[in-house]
């Protein structure tokens, strides 16, 4: 159970950070709420799955979640290059992140 929260919590890191952008500079209003219940909602699941997940493997899937779902929706919705070179470094995140996991 503790996987698929911090699964779903590293999900909710792409969506505030995807609504931080969106709020630019905090001047949008419902970008601003969207950002404070996700970030919110992100990291009362990480604190829950680190009861039970060593904090390195944890902390690590959750931001290798949020990054390369931050990444990928920036190329799928919002025109950002989609290079060999860029969906290599996110093979070698996910990569590393599956590696942490099965290693501890």
């Amino acid at each position: 159970m503790a996987w698929l929260v911090l699964i779903v919590s590293g999900l909710f890191e792409t969506v505030w950070a995807v609504a931080l952008a969106e709020t630019k500079g905090f001047t949008r209003l419902l970008p601003t709420v969207v950002f404070g219940v996700a970030v919110v909602v992100s990291m009362g699941g990480l604190a829950l799955a680190l009861r039970s997940i060593p904090v390195g493997t944890g902390y690590a899937v959750w931001v290798g979640i949020g990054a390369v779902g931050t990444a990928l929706y920036g190329m799928a919705v919002l025109g950002e290059p989609a290079t060999a070179l860029r969906m290599l470094c996110l093979l070698l995140i996910v990569s590393g992140v599956v590696g942490l996991k099965f290693a501890h």
